[in-house]
């Protein structure tokens, strides 16, 4: 048992492990404007404003192994943005560990139907996923959540 945990545990390490090394070493964003947000018109902060919507990114990203046979063959990598009700950040905070959990079970269960097999990133492949995440999103928080963004998503075989 412990013999075919272990490779499963170092590889998530190992991945996780580089990724937030890529993270931590890339490059800041520069603009090549020097202080272009002070210099932003008004108009454009007044519709951030009275927008009907906030966004908020997860921590984290979630780590999903792909197994065949019993063995690791890959890992999805997904970072996930929530487009949510204006005041409700601080309500969604509060339940991000129990949204993280449901949203890992939809993504194992994407998994284990071969979601993230072959062409994975196609339009039509996405939608299930961000449906499957927003459903499950809204269960759970209720109108607060208006969406489920996928912001970023890699695979890495092995």
């Amino acid at each position: 048992m412990l013999k075919k945990l272990l490779p499963i545990l170092l590889l998530i390490l190992g991945t996780g492990a580089g990724i937030g090394a890529g993270i931590m070493l890339s490059p800041p964003a520069t603009s090549d404007e020097p202080h272009a947000e002070e210099e932003a018109p008004k108009e454009d902060v007044e519709e951030v404003e009275t927008s009907d919507s906030e966004f908020t990114k997860f921590g984290k990203q979630f780590v999903v192994p792909l197994m065949k046979n019993d063995k690791v063959v890959s890992i999805i990598v997904v970072t996930l943005s929530l487009e949510i009700a204006p005041g409700a950040n601080d309500r969604v905070s509060a339940r991000e560990p129990k949204l993280r959990d449901l949203f890992l079970r939809v993504m194992f269960d994407h998994a284990s139907m071969g979601g993230f097999r072959g062409a994975f990133t196609q339009p039509d492949n996405l939608d299930i996923l961000r449906n499957a995440l927003r459903e499950t999103a809204q269960k759970e928080m209720g109108p607060d959540i208006r969406d489920v963004l996928i912001t970023d998503i890699g695979r890495q075989d092995n």
